[in-house]
């Protein structure tokens, strides 16, 4: 008997020091709403029921953002999205009642009421996360444009624009959205992300090219990625083979002087230089350096062009030489097949 006293005693003091929450008996002003939703003559209880009951199944319906055509779904617990009723029915509470004096709306009707706004609270930090999901599945990289330098040709690939979605924009989209319980029907336009080099940069950069086909012993000259002009030429003989690769002119000179190579073809001129002009001199009329000793040049040795012939440099008839020496650059590409 005694425990059960106890008990009893104990129970009593937990009901005293924790009393039942006290009601919030204020009656809201008619006039006033909340989400669309008319709290006037209700208690702040009956407002918090009334607003709970009309929009937390709505609140908690998906946000979805169209971005490039494609759908995105965000679910309010992917955004920790709360809404308190209570909180906001209070709002309502404090509202002051519409002003019966203030002029009706254009066009007739009754006064407008007061709209206090929604309790809403969401994490911005996981719409800014999820944005960021969106935007890599919604990116597409630009392309630069390019070209293919063959022996015969030069192919063009234009370039693309890509598009990526703007994240700061798309967050705010969202942010407010959901703040403000608006449309849950979203969208933006993917804005255009440039290519660095479009067709108009990549002609630029090969305004000028020459290629050398070995096998049928042909220089083409190629501007704005067109065949221009071609020429015959001698290329490296076997064991001097003219290098196969891609080049490009690093030095022109007018009657060049010869600085003969320590190899053993050369004979008692190994290591001298010869100056331009001589007759020992097979340098003829102009020189397109080209990489480690091998160049462009003219012949005396007409009878060479069309076989293999030199000591690896690209022979030309000496009005031929001439003639390309005026259209090439110094930085031209130069393909050796």
């Amino acid at each position: 008997m005694r425990l059960r006293g106890l008990a009893l005693l104990a129970l009593l003091a937990a009901l005293v020091v924790a009393p039942a929450a006290r009601a919030d008996d204020r009656v809201i002003a008619p006039g006033v709403s909340a989400g669309g939703v008319d709290l006037g003559g209700m208690t702040v209880d009956q407002a918090a029921a009334s607003l709970d009951g009309a929009l937390s199944d709505h609140l908690q319906r998906d946000l979805v953002y169209t971005a490039g055509g494609v759908e995105y779904r965000l679910s309010m617990a992917q955004a920790k999205l709360k809404f308190d009723a209570l909180r906001t029915a209070k709002r309502a509470a404090d509202a002051p009642p519409p002003d019966p004096n203030a002029p009706p709306p254009p066009g007739g009707g009754a006064a407008a009421g007061v709209e206090v706004p929604l309790a809403i609270s969401h994490s911005k930090l996981a719409v800014r996360a999820w944005v960021a999901a969106v935007a890599r599945q919604a990116y597409r990289a630009p392309r630069d444009a390019s070209v293919r330098v063959r022996l015969r040709h030069i192919s063009l690939r234009r370039a693309k624009v890509g598009r990526a979605l703007n994240t700061v924009a798309a967050a705010r989209d969202v942010d407010t959205a959901l703040d403000t319980n608006g449309a849950r029907q979203l969208g933006r336009r993917l804005k255009h992300v440039y290519p660095k080099l479009n067709a108009n940069r990549i002609r630029a950069l090969y305004r000028t090219v020459i290629t050398v086909d070995r096998a049928h012993f042909t220089l083409r000259l190629f501007k704005n990625l067109k065949i221009r002009k071609r020429y015959g030429v001698a290329v490296g003989m076997a064991g001097l083979a003219t290098p196969a690769g891609l080049y490009r002119i690093h030095e022109k000179q007018v009657n060049p002087a010869w600085h003969v190579p320590n190899s053993a073809w050369a004979g008692s001129l190994a290591g001298q230089v010869i100056p331009g002009g001589r007759a020992d001199n097979p340098l003829r009329a102009r020189w397109l350096g080209i990489a480690n000793g091998v160049g462009i040049h003219g012949t005396s040795e007409d009878w060479s062009i069309g076989s293999r012939a030199s000591h690896g440099c690209i022979r030309m008839h000496v009005s031929d030489v001439i003639d390309l020496y005026r259209r090439v650059p110094v930085g031209t590409p130069v393909l050796i097949g």
